[in-house]
Formats: structure tokens, sequence, C-alpha cells
């Protein structure tokens, strides 16, 4: 397989996700507004504005919604550059910043480390506009023989 058919293959899944297709639905609500603006093999940019469905009781964007959405968006972009199903083995998230429900903010993953089975992401993510950091995530995931096709069946 390809390196473009495994970034096609991670994209499709996230569309299936946003689209309530795939999952358990409150994925669907984390990711609701989610917008790809750049995909690579390894390499994500979205653009996101924060939904009223995501917030907590001061109107803020709920850190558990936040947490889930980093972790979404690290498991596409490990398998748009591994082209298999990962398990997240350490989470990390780092919180700098609270942001308003309809804020509208960027999103950037990258995988910064391949240890064969082992791969590292770190997705940030930005207040649009003047770049303030809002929050960071780091994952560990450990990859296995499945594809996200085998999974999804």
């Amino acid at each position: 397989m390809e390196a473009g058919d495994s970034l096609k293959t991670a994209l499709a899944w996230l569309r299936g996700v946003i689209n309530g297709k795939i999952g358990h639905g409150l994925e669907a609500r984390v990711l609701q507004g989610l917008r790809v603006t750049h995909a690579e093999k390894g390499f994500m940019r979205f653009d996101f504005v924060v939904s009223n469905t995501v917030s907590d009781v001061d109107g803020n964007w709920h850190v558990g919604a936040l947490a889930s959405l980093l972790d979404l968006i690290g498991i596409v972009t490990i398998y748009s550059f591994a082209n298999r199903v990962i398990s997240t083995v350490d989470f990390s998230a780092s919180y700098y910043s609270t942001t308003k429900i309809q804020e509208h903010v960027e999103i950037e993953s990258k995988v910064t480390a391949n240890r064969g089975k082992l791969l590292h992401v770190v997705i940030e993510v930005r207040r649009k506009g003047n770049g303030e950091v809002i929050a960071v995530g780091k994952q560990w995931m450990a990859s296995n023989r499945q594809t996200l096709a085998q999974v999804s069946n």
C-alpha cells in the first residue's frame, strides 16, 4: 500500500467519525465543525470553531472534550504515517488558556518520533489570529498489524 493510501484512509475514517457513521457519537460531538486545511503523511492542520455542544458550565471549551479531540487527531495523524491501528500507551495534555464557545482555533498535529511499533505525536491548539497556545497534547502510541478497514468491519 502506498503512503497516499494511508492518508486517504485516515481522512476517510475521520470524515466517518465526524459524520457519526463510525464511533459512539461522542467523537462526532467532540469533532463537530472540524475542517482539514492541510494533510500529508504524518502532519495535519485543522480549523475548528468551538461548538456549544462541548462547553462547560462557564461557556468554555470543556477540557475533557478538548482532550478527546487531541486524542482523535493524534490517532488520525499517526494512521496517516503508519497505516496501522494504534493504541495510546501514554497521553498528556497541557492546558495554557481557556477558550470560549464559538472561538476559532487552529490545530496542528505532527508525528515527531518513530521507534518501530512506538510512535510519538504532538498536537498543538492555538487561538486563530494571535497564535496563543491553548493546549498541547503529547501521545506515544503502539501500532499493531490491523488496518482501520479491518477494525471497522
